[in-house]
């Protein structure tokens, strides 16, 4: 049996990469990344709490924020693909405004 501190270890490095993936990087994609990265993080916590706790309400939980991610991720990447269309870029300092 893994103790919970690992999965709580495992989480913050997890999230700590994907801030830093958000704060680093100017791609809009990786920066999408580096979004669900932090997403996951939080959802690995929510289980290891979950099981501590012995419920199945954090996984319940987790499935609605996978949810959630899944409708972020396709939101997200219809922008940007429409962003890429109009700016001919995804850097995410060089847009701006979005103007039409």
């Amino acid at each position: 049996m893994i103790p919970v501190e690992y999965y709580i270890i495992l989480s913050a490095i997890l999230f700590a990469i994907g801030v830093l993936g958000v704060l680093i990087r100017r791609n809009a994609l990786i920066i999408f990344m580096s979004i669900e990265l932090m997403l996951n993080a939080a959802n690995l916590a929510i289980v290891a709490f979950s099981s501590v706790i012995q419920s199945f309400s954090g996984q319940i939980f987790v499935f609605f924020v996978i949810a959630v991610a899944a409708a972020e991720v396709a939101v997200g990447l219809a922008l940007i693909v429409e962003i890429f269309k109009s700016k001919q870029s995804i850097d995410v300092d060089q847009i701006s405004g979005l103007k039409g």
